[in-house]
């Protein structure tokens, strides 16, 4: 997938637990946990807003585009 989420990185530099950042966004640590390991197709607007709230930052800090390398068959 092209988008690479980085809430691992923004936890840690916030110092942050998955316990406590779940609860103050106030989702199950296992949803939580599949968003900062990249287990998910989608995110809900109103979970990234609770998100981004907690940890102060923006929505382009958590998220990064990266683009598909192109393989030789598609040439």
């Amino acid at each position: 997938m092209a988008i690479i989420l980085r809430l691992d990185r923004v936890m840690a530099d916030r110092k942050i637990s998955l316990n406590d950042l779940a609860q103050k966004v106030g989702i199950a640590n296992v949803n939580l946990s599949n968003i900062k390991t990249g287990k998910v197709s989608a995110i809900r607007f109103s979970t990234l807003n609770a998100i981004c709230d907690v940890l102060d930052c923006q929505p382009g800090d958590l998220l990064e585009f990266k683009r598909e390398e192109e393989t030789d068959s598609a040439k």
